[in-house]
């Protein structure tokens, strides 16, 4: 039997080169086994590759491709000890969040990569990241819960995040440990997993428009936050703040459309633009009226988590209060209770 499913659900890693750039390639089963076979070959597991279709788009991903995603792990689980899963890097984060508060607490780990370059382009990092997620997945101390690995790190899913564009290191978790790391020896942490349990593979109920991310700049009108704020099929808002979460207050119109959306049923989490660090909602009087609108601190969250967690938990029937409580707490390990 087949240590590991290998699912392939699109992306850079399985594309060709072509004069319009990259696009998506045939007989990836055949590449990929080919790279594999010249990186490790016979000291890899064992694997069954699954190719989702239609592949994904990493651009074009919707929530819905998460259930398909979910279906197919729940057809396969029983017959494997791990999963590794290949997708676009662009929203690989995205998807680990969402597969984290989806599936729930697992029994094996699931383990998420992709490439910056695709398999067999010179300088390509597709086959080791393969490999080290293949080698992560079985190992004895993995952590059993959803992880992204990537240029030799092993990070938390719902706390990884695409830091660099165009470098091979393209994923880190800045406000949290790494899980693992693949030197000359492959080293997991199992101080920092996440017990496990028996994973959730009900179908989501995700709809449109029900989640938004409104990002405060310079110059942004009170109206044009208004105007998201009094959308009536907004559930759901990520208000990307500055530094440790301080709103512009626009004369007390912000304030109270923020209060007027929260008395509506809006559940609105208050994010950090920094790279680093957390909300402390409070530590100055702009940030403070935010406590008082009824806004949730989203302490160390990612965007990525911060999103896909309201978009499950609409989707699992969670609304209002019962949702604003649930955004304050953290569910696989998503955010930081304590200060640091």
């Amino acid at each position: 039997m087949p240590r590991l499913l290998i699912l392939y659900t699109g992306g850079t890693i399985g594309m060709r080169p072509s004069p319009a750039g990259y696009v998506p390639g045939e007989g990836f089963a055949e590449r990929l086994a080919t790279q594999l076979a010249a990186h490790g070959g016979a000291t890899l597991p064992e694997y069954r590759l699954v190719e989702l279709q239609p592949a994904i788009d990493s651009a074009d991903l919707t929530p819905e491709a998460w259930n398909r995603i979910v279906a197919v792990l729940a057809r396969h689980w029983d017959a494997h000890d791990g999963v590794v899963i290949l997708h676009g890097t662009d929203t690989l984060a995205y998807t680990a969040s969402a597969l984290s508060f989806m599936l729930g607490a697992l029994d094996k780990p699931v383990m998420l990569t992709g490439a910056q370059l695709p398999l067999g382009e010179p300088r390509s990092d597709a086959p080791g990241n393969v490999a080290t997620a293949m080698q992560a997945a079985v190992a004895p101390g993995a952590p059993r819960e959803v992880c992204v690995v990537f240029h030799d790190r092993v990070l938390r899913g719902n706390r990884a995040r695409k830091v660099r564009s165009q470098g091979m290191d393209a994923f880190d978790s800045p406000n949290a440990p790494w899980l693992g790391e693949a030197g000359i020896e492959l080293r997991l942490g199992q101080a920092s997993a996440l017990p496990g349990g028996t994973p959730d593979f009900s179908p989501v109920a995700f709809e449109a428009d029900r989640v938004g991310v409104l990002h405060c700049h310079p110059g942004m009108s009170a109206r044009q936050a208004e105007a998201m704020l009094e959308d009536a099929r907004l559930q759901g808002l990520v208000l990307l703040t500055y530094g440790v979460g301080n709103p512009p207050s626009h004369e007390g119109r912000f304030l109270a459309g923020l209060q007027r959306a929260t008395a509506r049923g809006l559940v609105t989490v208050n994010l950090t633009q920094c790279h680093q660090g957390r909300v402390r909602q409070g530590a100055y009087a702009t940030g403070a009226v935010l406590n008082a609108a009824g806004v949730v601190a989203g302490r160390d969250m990612t965007p990525e988590a911060a999103v896909t967690k309201l978009q499950v938990l609409l989707g699992r029937g969670l609304a209002g209060d019962a949702l604003r409580e649930a955004m304050t707490r953290p569910l696989r390990g998503e955010m930081t209770l304590s200060a640091p």
